[in-house]
């Protein structure tokens, strides 16, 4: 198989995996909303049934919906609902992050600067975190993996608590950094940082430690042979060795610094940021605000691993492997 039909190949993998999660969450639509679109009918003077609120309330949301199927395309256009369409989803987020700035009184061409009712000036702001917060659990998990490596020490003593601190939930443990570092005086960007570096540095160390002792005895006996020394063989055989597990905990340290820099954003008095905007939407009862804030980190996240692809391919291309 050549490499552009492995390519198609996966592009319709993807596409069809996406096409049934939409279908599903289409049809979930219609039993999430189904009490509000019948209430909205009973306002608006329609015949639903059950005729009273009350009965509809002992009702299960299927039974509603086999009893008034000519009321099922009111589900998908509810003001607030439960479960917005992708319609609705994809409406908002155009309307936020693209028409906001093209047409909004605040917006990018009217004002010269980015809307602060937009979702544009809330992504950037979370790539500001994530991409921080991503470099710092990358070079400490890099740097720790290297002590566990060398050191049987740092092996007996680093290991363990770096393996207990991925128990603490982040949930818990995001407002005690916040609290701590702002006691110090330390705030804004920082802590924000500092939380997602804590989701992002323990896949860094486990797949550098790894890489880092991909070589058998045979190619460090190899190596004391030409009388290398420990700078060298680390230079010369474990990194390039440690290079695919690198960049594949990379992918997974970069998702999970996207999220941590969102917990972060809704466990700060952060009002910038898509957790920010979550947090918002979740105020004042705008569920498709979320969900277009939720779209926006989903398509923020892929892009982001992505970007670590690619350098991983630039990086083997360099070292002379394959692409």
């Amino acid at each position: 198989m050549t490499r552009s039909q492995n390519i198609v190949r996966n592009v319709l993998s993807v596409l069809t995996v996406v096409a049934a999660m939409l279908l599903i969450w289409t049809a979930a639509v219609i039993p999430m909303n189904i009490h509000e679109a019948l209430t909205q009918a009973e306002r608006e003077g329609i015949a639903v049934t059950p005729a009273t609120a009350a009965e509809r309330r002992g009702s299960s949301a299927l039974s509603l919906v086999l009893a008034n199927p000519a009321l099922i395309p009111l589900t998908y256009a509810q003001p607030r609902p439960k479960l917005p369409s992708p319609a609705q989803v994809v409406l908002e987020f155009y309307d936020s992050a693209i028409a906001e700035e093209l047409d909004g009184r605040r917006g990018l061409v009217r004002s010269g600067s980015l809307s602060p009712a937009g979702l544009a000036l809330h992504t950037l702001k979370t790539i500001e975190t994530t991409l921080l917060g991503f470099a710092l659990g990358a070079v400490v998990g890099v740097a720790l993996a290297v002590g566990i490596v060398y050191a049987r020490t740092m092996d007996l003593a680093v290991m363990p608590w770096a393996i207990i601190s991925q128990t603490i939930p982040i949930v818990a443990l995001a407002p005690m950094i916040v609290l701590i570092l702002s006691s110090l005086g330390v705030t804004g960007l920082v802590p924000r940082a500092i939380i997602a570096a804590y989701l992002s540095f323990f896949p860094v160390l486990v797949g550098m430690v790894k890489g880092l002792r991909a070589p058998d005895h045979m190619q460090l006996d190899l190596m004391r042979t030409y009388s290398a020394t420990k700078a060298q063989s680390f230079w010369m055989l474990r990194l390039p060795m440690a290079m695919p597990y690198l960049f594949a905990s990379l992918k997974i340290a970069i998702a999970g610094a996207l999220v941590g820099a969102i917990v972060s954003e809704l466990s700060t008095s952060s009002t910038q940021g898509l957790g920010a905007r979550m947090l918002q939407g979740s105020y004042y009862g705008q569920t498709v605000q979320i969900w277009a804030a939720l779209l926006a980190a989903a398509l923020l996240a892929a892009v982001m691993v992505a970007v670590v692809g690619a350098a991983d391919r630039v990086v083997r291309r360099m070292m002379g492997g394959l692409a």
